[in-house]
């Protein structure tokens, strides 16, 4: 007996109502779901680069001495920033807001970790490091490498600098004798998630600490 030409879908016999009603619910209930039942999704302010294929690591040592890599920050959420001591405004006011980020958020703070990638490795010593960065918050690191170091990092994050050192002169004020010379840098945080994902980029402009709070509350309850 040949059972495949008896066969019959059973839902022919369902009530057409019954299925129907049936079909959409099965349709419609995964969407709600997915949308939080038709309420808005929170969205973060900075721009979302989340999935680049960039981004993706370092390998760099601290101000103490200790090898670091995103590895070693895992369960929290990262504030990177790369700059150099010597930067008149754009480093000192980027770290200041990185800082206000931490405290504004109470005890959840201690759940962010700030990080300050110099792209001057010449002049910014481990033990310069050591006095510029925990001055803005005490748990934030100063990570350092060498130049081949410096520059492959860079390319990971897709990170510009150039220094100007034409026509630099001495500079004898910051304990010892160094060229006096500007690096022009990118000015944006990169915000990494929990597992260490680049996650966000918050430009210089128009940069606020309230938003890189809320978006940084929202990638610590995630």
């Amino acid at each position: 007996m040949d059972h495949t030409s008896s066969w019959r879908p059973r839902v022919a016999t369902l009530d057409r109502r019954r299925f129907l009603a049936t079909a959409a619910a099965l349709v419609v209930a995964p969407v709600l779901a997915a949308c939080g039942a038709g309420e808005p999704q929170p969205k973060f302010t900075a721009t979302d680069i989340t999935g680049a294929p960039w981004g993706r690591g370092l390998d760099l040592t601290d101000h103490t001495g200790r090898r670091r890599t995103l590895a070693d920050f895992g369960g929290k959420v990262i504030l990177a920033f790369f700059g150099y001591t010597n930067c008149p405004d754009a480093c000192p006011l980027a770290l200041a807001e990185m800082a206000q980020v931490v405290r504004q958020l109470g005890p959840e703070g201690d759940r962010v970790q700030g990080l300050f990638i110099t792209v001057d490795p010449e002049r910014d010593t481990p033990e310069r490091l050591a006095r510029y960065v925990p001055a803005f918050h005490p748990s934030f690191l100063g990570l350092r490498g060498s130049p081949e170091e410096t520059e492959r990092v860079a390319k990971e994050f897709k990170i510009y600098y150039r220094a100007n050192r034409e026509g630099a002169g001495s500079d004898s004020g910051h304990g010892g004798q160094h060229a006096s010379y500007m690096v022009d840098h990118t000015t944006g945080i990169f915000i990494l998630d929990q597992q260490g994902r680049v996650r966000l980029y918050v430009s210089a402009n128009g940069r606020s600490v309230s938003a890189m709070v809320h978006d940084v509350t929202l990638l610590l309850k995630s």
